[in-house]
């Protein structure tokens, strides 16, 4: 699963940098470099909320859907920074019901 993930994440930089060559066009080159940084950092933060399941699955799929519209950025140039954007939701809603509830991890 591992080099699945890594394989996407190489396959989509490979994009990012084919279609630059192709339309040299160095500010969408940027923008879309940026936003998947913002897309992986999102991913890797969202492992916080693992210990509730639905959060996290619903993390997960909203890194996927963003993950797609930055694809589609690349392709044609429409970007939607609320879908992109989407997953700090889920981080915080987690975090709120952290706050609220309490981790359940008791220190002894």
């Amino acid at each position: 699963m591992k080099v699945l993930i890594i394989l996407a994440i190489l396959v989509t930089i490979a994009i990012i940098f084919f279609k630059y060559n192709k339309e040299k066009n160095l500010k969408r080159l940027f923008f879309s470099l940026a936003t998947f940084a913002i897309i992986i950092s999102l991913a890797v933060i969202g492992n916080l909320a693992r210990p509730i399941m639905p959060i996290f699955l619903a993390h997960a799929i909203l890194i996927i859907i963003a993950w797609g519209t930055a694809l589609k950025y690349v392709f044609t140039g429409t970007y939607h920074w609320w879908i992109i954007f989407s997953p700090i939701l889920t981080i915080i809603l987690f975090l709120v019901l952290e706050f609220l509830t309490g981790s359940g991890h008791e220190l002894t």
